[in-house]
């Protein structure tokens, strides 16, 4: 490796952690001022006739039975409809849409540090040649308070309600709330000419 490829990669790898690193005891920002509490979540396998042995839980109104509360939507809505395995409920009839051209972002939730896992169900409408995909990232906190976004993987067209595989967080998530915990939100964005129905988003803490 010659002099000059050597110090850019080293300029690039300071740089990085000067973004991502830092001390957890700087600044606070949006996200952790909207997750200062970590309470305790109601664990489920929603996943396990898909032989996913994981603990989730549901994303703040992850099923949408409230509308969505708490989401940030952008041409998107909550629609009548529900994903068909009915794996957080019975009674569920309700799940959200995502249209060309429309984002949906989660509320803030607490996450472990430990790569955690999310999974969700979704269906698109453009049929299985369809080029659309649909984009999940993760918005995470540096130590400063500033907020970033990383992918977290895209979803292949499918005309039935299916599962997404388990996506793994991959972002540098920092303990800046009590017990190793960090704030992170979702932000689902479709990608190409298809309409994307979501519904029952989970969240695998990774607190073990």
């Amino acid at each position: 490796m010659n002099r000059r490829l050597r110090n850019t990669l080293l300029a690039a790898m300071v740089g990085i952690a000067a973004a991502l690193g830092g001390t957890p005891t700087a600044q606070a920002g949006l996200l952790v001022a909207s997750a200062s509490d970590c309470e305790e979540q109601t664990l489920e396998r929603p996943f396990a006739r898909w032989l996913d042995p994981l603990s989730y839980h549901l994303v703040p109104d992850g099923g949408f039975e409230q509308g969505a509360a708490g989401w940030t939507l952008s041409k998107a809505k909550v629609v009548d409809g529900n994903e068909p395995f009915y794996v957080h409920g019975a009674g569920e009839r309700k799940s959200l849409s995502l249209p060309p051209g429309s984002v949906a972002t989660s509320p803030v939730m607490c996450a472990g540090i430990h790569k955690p896992f999310m999974r969700f169900f979704a269906k698109s409408s453009g049929g299985l040649l369809s080029l659309s995909t649909l984009s999940v990232e993760v918005l995470f906190e540096t130590a400063g308070g500033q907020v970033l976004s990383l992918p977290v993987g895209l979803v292949l067209p499918n005309t039935k309600w299916q599962p997404s595989l388990p996506l793994p967080v991959l972002a540098s998530l920092l303990p800046l709330l009590p017990g190793e915990q960090t704030p992170i939100a979702f932000r689902f964005r479709p990608l190409g000419g298809a309409t994307w129905t979501i519904d029952d988003v989970y969240l695998d803490p990774s607190r073990r």
